[in-house]
Parts: structure tokens; sequence; C-alpha cells
């Protein structure tokens, strides 16, 4: 397979502080090191991208940079034994698109363990309509399953920050696996969407936003994904059941934690910390897997919209205020 010795990028620089960004065409040699090249076709929009997209966080050091912190595409090039022309992959996590040059460029070159194969039955698009959203979603799930929490469970399964992308994933997936779950959310026009994917309850983000008036409430939660932080999860964690836990996920919030140790004390409690970013290359198949196998896919045209590389700079700002529902796909050659 050949191809032009030239990609297309949306560039990052910085001047003066202030970052610019801007759609260009590089020459191949710019790539960053790895031992296997990727004609990428998808990559996402998330959080962390509005972030890197608008020169915050200071989650970038080095300029120029392109960002895309996903992406799915072809092999065109390998030094490895683990993967050949031709093959088609999911790269997530590592710092891509932080420290290494990312997805929103039509090439990107990697280390080949960063890499998963693409499981059967996912098209490269549906693999970044569930992305690092749905990667981190289940890597949740898995960890509060590994504690104890089946669709048995009694309560409902709290997830905060419901209509973004994370959260979007894991109230679909887990009303397909049986569980009850409570998508709280601070829009209302979100609450028929989050109903359309199973939601059984929805619960306004101000009703989580008051401390309990002890250091616990009653028994509510069964388990917890929570994509908010900030004050609100020292607030909801007095809420779980006996030997319930709490897979926390963003910190949109906030990163001010003020909750007491009497929950993790009488109730037994578990606050679990999920980085998708370092997870391990077993573990991520063993995710990308069930998630080929377990999320309704039918949903996921419900759940994301597709935009092409030229939209991503006006939808960074977006995505920081909120104004992003769910999962968007960027189309690096649209």
């Amino acid at each position: 397979m050949t191809t032009e010795p030239q990609f297309t990028a949306i560039l990052l620089e910085q001047a003066d502080d202030k970052v610019s960004a801007s759609r260009q065409t590089l020459d191949d040699d710019r790539l960053p090191e790895g031992d296997v090249t990727i004609a990428v076709k998808y990559s996402t929009l998330n959080y962390k991208d509005g972030l890197i997209l608008g020169g915050l966080g200071r989650l970038v050091r080095n300029y120029p940079h392109v960002a895309g912190i996903d992406c799915a595409g072809t092999v065109i090039f390998s030094e490895s034994a683990d993967y050949k022309v031709g093959d088609e992959v999911i790269m997530t996590g590592w710092r891509f698109g932080e420290q290494h040059w990312g997805g929103y460029a039509t090439k990107t070159r990697v280390k080949s363990d960063w890499l998963v194969p693409l499981p059967g039955g996912l098209s490269l698009q549906q693999s970044m309509a569930i992305g690092t959203a749905g990667l981190t979603a289940m890597l949740a799930l898995m960890s509060l399953e590994e504690h104890g929490l089946t669709p048995d469970s009694e309560g409902e399964v709290l997830v905060t920050g419901a209509g973004g992308g994370v959260g979007s994933i894991a109230v679909a997936l887990m009303a397909v696996l049986g569980y009850r779950v409570a998508a709280s959310t601070g829009r209302a026009e979100t609450h028929d969407y989050l109903k359309g994917l199973g939601a059984t309850t929805i619960i306004e983000r101000s009703e989580l936003a008051e401390p309990p008036r002890g250091p616990m409430a009653s028994e509510r939660w069964s388990g917890i994904i929570d994509n908010v932080g900030g004050e609100q999860l020292g607030n909801i964690l007095g809420s779980l059941a006996y030997w319930g836990s709490c897979a926390s996920v963003g910190n949109a919030g906030g990163i001010k934690f003020t909750a007491t140790v009497i929950p993790f004390l009488l109730r037994g409690i578990n606050l679990l910390g999920i980085d998708s970013n370092t997870c391990s290359k077993a573990r991520r198949t063993v995710a990308w897997n069930r998630l080929a196998t377990e999320l309704p896919l039918a949903k996921l045209a419900d759940m994301s919209d597709t935009v092409g590389l030229a939209d991503v700079i006006d939808l960074g700002g977006k995505i920081l205020q909120g104004q992003v529902r769910g999962r968007t796909v960027v189309d690096v050659n649209g």
C-alpha cells in the first residue's frame, strides 16, 4: 500500500502564550516516532480535546502539536510483528494527542503496543463513535463488577454527567445488560435522549449539589459512575449502599474533594479511580471485545454525530461550554 508523502492535520501552534489552530499540509518526516504508521479514518472530540484545542489545562507542553486523543484507521507501514499493512486498528491512551501527536490528522505514527486490533463486528466509524469515552465507560463498569456489582444488586446505578460521551455510553451499556440506571444531568433537553438510551430515572444535577445533612444519607445507589468530580462527588458517596463502589472517571467539576471517611469506615464503600490512558493492552482488548458484543450498536447513531476535520476547531470551544451532546466522531478526510 503506497501513500502520498504528506498528510493533513489540525496543527496547534503557540506564540506569546496564545495557542492557535489551523488546518495544514505537512510532510511525513514530521510524524512522531513509532514502529507503525496509520492512515487515520476517524478520530473523536472529547472534553480533553476541547481543553487542548483551547490551550487550557497545561495538557500539552510542546508545540507545534496535533490534538485528538484517539483514532481508528488502517496500517500503511509496520516494523512490528504484531501488525501488517492493511490491518485495521484502534489507538487510545498513552498521552496520544497530548505528549504525542494525535488523531486530528490523516496519518499518525505510534508504538505498536499502544494499538488494539479492531474487534470483529465493529466498523472503524463505530469504534470511534465509542472511542475513548466508551472504553472508559466499559473500564468503569468492569471495575464496579469486579467489586461485586451485578444487575441484581439492590438500588439503581447512578451515572453523573450522563449527557456526555462517557455517561451516554455507560447508560446505554448498563441498560442493555439489565442494570437499573439513574442518569444525572443538568440539561433538561437531554431527558428524552437519556430515557431513549435506557435510563430508568432522570436525576437533576441540582439534586446532587447539596451535601447530606450528616456524613451519610440513606442507601440509594448500588454503584456510581461519576464523570463530574468536584464537591458533588463527596456529596453522593454518602448515599452508596453497603459495600458499594464509585468509579470516578472525570473531574469536569473540579478536583476539590470534601468527603469524610465515615462512608468508607461504616459502609465499606470503595472509590475506584479509572484511567484509560495507561490501561494494559490485555485489559483494553477485553474491554473493546466486550464493547463490540455487549453495547447496543444500533443506539450509536442516537449517541453520535459525525463532523469533518475543519469543524473541530469551532466545536472544541462548544464542548467546554456543555453544548455538545453524546459522542462526536471526526471524519478526518471530510
